[in-house]
Parts: C-alpha cells; sequence; structure tokens
C-alpha cells in the first residue's frame, strides 16, 4: 500500500488535482470495496466495509500504521452464512464518532442488499478509551426484513440519534437511552427519489439486471445546532430538512411531522452528507466525481471536481479540520453492469482540509 499512495502523491494525481483544495489520500485498498469512514478525537482513523457483491474480508478496520486491523477483534469479523449475526458484524455499511468521542457502528445486517438476517440489524457503541461496547441498540419491530439501515447522526445533548432507511424509505429516531426506536415519513415524497428520474452517470442510466436503479433515503446531516436534521435520496438532486424537535416529539402524527418538512430545492446528487462547524453542507456528487459546498445562505457550488472521486460515499470531519472521504466505485460494480467489473482504480479514502 505505501507504493500506492507514493504514485498517488507523486504522478498519480493530475496538476489539476493538486490546486487548492487538494485530496490527500490517506488509506487504499486494492481488493475489498470500502463504504464508511470515520475520526476519532485523537485522529483513530476507521473504515467499513459492506458484505455485497465480494470478494469480502471483514467488516470494520482501523488503519494503523496505515494497515486494516479488524475491530473490535477478528471474532466479531468472521460471520458466516447461516450463522447467528446478532452479535458479529453481518455487513456493515458506515461507521460515525459522536462528539463525545464514542464510535457507532451501523450494521443494516443485509447482505448483498437483500433481506436482513434475522434480528442482527443493529448498531453498536463503542468507547473508544478502552475499545469496549457499551451498547448494542436493535430494530426489531421497528423495521421490516427488506430495510437497510444506512447512515446514522448523534445529538449527544438530547441523547437522540437519526438513521436513514435506504432500503424501504423513512427516518428511524433512536433513543439512546431507553434503546427504544420507531421510524418516521415513510411515506413521505422527501425519503423517495422523483419518479421518472432518470439516475445518468458516465454518460447512461444507471441500471441493475436491466432495471432503472433507485435509491432511497441516503445521506443524512445534523445542523451544527442541532435543530435541524438534513437528508435526501442519491437519485435526484433535491435536499430536505425537518427540524429535530419534530422527530423528536412521539405525538405528532404522520400528517403533522410530514407538515413540518422542508423542501430546499435542487442542490445536488450525494451519497453521503457533513456539515463542518461553520455551518456548511458538503455533498459528494458521483454523477460529475465532485465535491459540494453548501454555504450557510443554501448556495451550492463545487468545491472540489477531480477524477477520482469515484463515488465519494461517506465523509467526516476531524477535529483538526480535514473531511475525509471515501470512493466506493458503486456504480463499477458488476452488478450495474452486465456482470462486468469496471473498477479503474483502489477504493480510496482521501482528506481535505477544510476553508
Amino acid at each position: 500500500m505505501k507504493h500506492t499512495l507514493l504514485l498517488w502523491l507523486g504522478l498519480g494525481l493530475s496538476a489539476a488535482s493538486f490546486a487548492q483544495p487538494r485530496l490527500q489520500p490517506v488509506f487504499s485498498d486494492n481488493t475489498y470495496q470500502l463504504t464508511g469512514v470515520a475520526v476519532s478525537a485523537h485522529n483513530r482513523l476507521f473504515v467499513t466495509y459492506p458484505r455485497w457483491s465480494g470478494p469480502y474480508r471483514y467488516g470494520v478496520v482501523e488503519i494503523v500504521k496505515g494497515k486494516p486491523v479488524p475491530y473490535p477483534d477478528a471474532a466479531m469479523n468472521q460471520w458466516q452464512p447461516g450463522q447467528d449475526g446478532k452479535n458479529k458484524w453481518v455487513c456493515v455499511q458506515t461507521a460515525y464518532v459522536d462528539d463525545q468521542d464514542k464510535l457507532y457502528i451501523v450494521d443494516p445486517a443485509a447482505p448483498k442488499l437483500g433481506k436482513v438476517v434475522a434480528g442482527s440489524a443493529k448498531v453498536v457503541r463503542f468507547d473508544l478509551a478502552t475499545n469496549q461496547i457499551e451498547k448494542v441498540y436493535r430494530f426489531e419491530g421497528t423495521i421490516d426484513n427488506s430495510s437497510y439501515l444506512n447512515d446514522i447522526r448523534v445529538d449527544t445533548k438530547t441523547q437522540m440519534a437519526y438513521l436513514t432507511n435506504s432500503g424501504t424509505g423513512g427516518i428511524v429516531v433512536l433513543d439512546l437511552n431507553t434503546g427504544k426506536s420507531r421510524q418516521v415519513l415513510q411515506a413521505h415524497k422527501s425519503v423517495h427519489p422523483l419518479p421518472n428520474v432518470k439516475f445518468i452517470i458516465d454518460g447512461h442510466e444507471l441500471r441493475k439486471q436491466g432495471q432503472p436503479v433507485t435509491f432511497q433515503s441516503d445521506g443524512i446531516a445534523l445542523s451544527p445546532d442541532r435543530k435541524y436534521l438534513y437528508y435526501k435520496t442519491i437519485t435526484d438532486t433535491r435536499l430536505w430538512r425537518v427540524p429535530t424537535a419534530a422527530l423528536n416529539d412521539a405525538k405528532l402524527t404522520a400528517q403533522q411531522l410530514a407538515a413540518q418538512v422542508q423542501d430546499l430545492g435542487n442542490v445536488a446528487h450525494t451519497d453521503g452528507m457533513e456539515f463542518d462547524a461553520k455551518g456548511n453542507l458538503y455533498l459528494g456528487d458521483p454523477t460529475t466525481y465532485s465535491m459540494v459546498q453548501v454555504t450557510p445562505d443554501g448556495k451550492p457550488h463545487t468545491w472540489i471536481k477531480d477524477s477520482h472521486l469515484i463515488w465519494p460515499d461517506t465523509y467526516a470531519i476531524s477535529k483538526d479540520g480535514f473531511i475525509y472521504i471515501t470512493t466506493s466505485q458503486i456504480h463499477k460494480q458488476p452488478d450495474y453492469n452486465n456482470g462486468v467489473n469496471k473498477r479503474t482504480s483502489p477504493y480510496m479514502v482521501f482528506k481535505v482540509k477544510l476553508p
């Protein structure tokens, strides 16, 4: 891997890529598809791997001296089909570190984006000071077996967490103290892509088994003041937000909650989303190989455009002022190319200095 990084740092990136701000490679994987990334207060780097089309080796790793080390240990990464997946990584999607330096791992437990392995969908919270599991949150009775828990954001002040369901569409509201959860907005247009919108990438519509691909609610971000939850689908460019106070009020009817959802207009396609401390929102547009910055006044502009941003997937902001970006190359998977693997470079984790 050192050789690969030297190439990226030297001749591997075009001269245009070194214009500020520039991508700085921090980890590459030539074999296994990664999606999620999280950075601790002490710059510990965690990367997650989904069990999709393969090959597959582990679900969660910590990058130690440039090498992936299974986290929290090898045993938790050794689930096999047919086994009980309640206490092992089945199909991990993402990782997130909150402002108290707790690590959350989201395991939708749906290998190959299929059905959820019985009772195995979970969020696991680790104390990074001890690397011990603090709590496991489960979602039986909240989501069905066609769901796919995707991304998470945590408000440590209210002890509430929010997750997107990209399988069937919806927002899951999780009380971190009680462990109770509920799903909302499943029938609202904000969690589903616009009908008849074509998702065009690399000059053609993305299809799977001959059918147009649509992605439900996916990217999610909490505003710095924690007053709003922002979210969107991948397939269309609309951005939405809803007051967290409304999400936290279980007494609201579905209609009352829906009435508080705000349509922020067309911004960009994106997979993940993240706010910096200044209130800038960052999105990654796989259709244009770019990172988009939405300033606090709501205006989007291209922040970085680089051919190495091959499906920018997940983002994490570190205490020392960098945004970390994974490139998962989802559209180059065999599933979306009539069985042909069109991956063109290693799966990467980059970092970029924030403005």
